[in-house]
């Protein structure tokens, strides 16, 4: 007989035999436990052996499964349904799934719908609100159709005169200009403040529609990595993802015609990601990476440092790296932000 059970990962026995479990099908457990929200199991009532396994985090699932035997389906299917159970109890109705190439069908069987691949990940989606659902929110102006429409991708974490400086660039020099602000929660200031930040630093420039990126605008961090062996191939898998479903999916849909991005002088990882966005996207739209702004002093403006500023408590050192909306709301909401970064950095210890 079987039977599926949650794996309690704080457990360090149930812990080494799910990662033991993982590593015999060539997939690396995270370090931080806190990357997952929950991990099930299907177990042998009568010797315990670990079958089939999969996990969530918010309505990603990753980390999937199952001994090669002949009931392989069968685990594999109540593994996805369990999961499928338990997001439906916290009234998620939609799921993304990240996996290798190989088991895209195994997938679609169970309802899944592809929405990009590479050589070496496929992500899939199930579900409402999907794609369509996403794009659909995007009315394109009749007058801007067959005109130049730039688009922006950004955390703004928080929004600073380097972000300004770049969507200004792109105001002079198209008719259109798309800023999607990052939906991940994570940063310091969350989704709803960044994406605020943004709109009203933007309210008095013409032609700019400022919006949340949802589920389909991510950060290269986002995508799971589990299933890549080569930790220096990790950034390239998630940033060809990410370029691959910009290109398939927002760049037709909204008429984009080009794409900016901050050049990233300090970040070994930032710059292969504008890289390797510059040559997957580079043949579709026209790719721009623009030096990054600097203050009267000759220092480069960072969202970095505006942050490291928060946590010392040196507020008038970065007046000059923000407008004015985004000083405004670290002076009223300092202490609260002060004691998200103590926080954050408590969970990493």
């Amino acid at each position: 007989m079987e039977k599926i059970q949650d794996i309690l990962l704080k457990i360090p026995s149930m812990r080494k035999q799910w990662q033991d479990f993982l590593r015999a099908f060539h997939l690396r457990p995270p370090d931080d436990l806190s990357q997952l929200d929950e991990t099930v199991g299907i177990y042998d009532e009568v010797t315990g052996e670990l079958l089939a396994c999969g996990s969530l985090k918010a309505n990603v699932i990753q980390l999937v499964a199952t001994c090669r035997e002949e009931q392989v389906s069968s685990r594999f299917n109540a593994i996805l349904t369990e999961l499928g159970r338990r997001l439906a109890l916290r009234e998620i109705y939609h799921s993304f799934v990240f996996t290798k190439p190989e088991y895209r069908q195994s997938f679609e069987y169970l309802g899944f719908h592809e929405l990009v691949r590479t050589d070496r990940a496929v992500l899939l989606e199930k579900g409402k609100p999907d794609i369509q659902d996403f794009l659909i929110n995007f009315d394109l102006p009749e007058k801007t159709k067959g005109k130049s429409i730039a688009s922006i991708v950004m955390n703004a974490n928080p929004f600073t005169l380097g972000h300004l400086s770049l969507v200004k660039k792109a105001v002079a020099e198209n008719d259109l200009v798309y800023v999607f602000v990052l939906a991940a929660d994570g940063s310091l200031f969350s989704p709803i403040e960044r994406l605020e930040l943004v709109r009203k630093a933007c309210v008095d420039l013409d032609n700019v529609m400022v919006s949340s990126g949802g589920d389909y605008m991510v950060s290269f961090a986002t995508f799971p990595s589990y299933f890549i062996p080569d930790e220096a191939e990790i950034v390239r898998y998630q940033t060809e993802l990410d370029a691959k479903l910009f290109g398939r999916w927002i760049v037709p849909n909204l008429g984009i015609t080009s794409r900016y991005l901050g050049e990233e002088p300090f970040s070994p990882t930032t710059e292969i990601y504008n890289k390797t966005l510059l040559q997957e996207l580079g043949t579709q739209i026209e790719v721009k990476i623009v030096p990054r702004e600097k203050t009267a002093k000759g220092e480069i403006i960072s969202a970095t440092q505006v942050r490291l500023a928060i946590k010392a408590g040196n507020i008038p050192d970065i007046k000059e790296f923000l407008p004015s909306t985004t000083y405004a709301f670290i002076l009223e909401n300092l202490e609260n932000l002060r004691e998200r970064e103590v926080k954050k950095n408590y969970r990493k210890k």
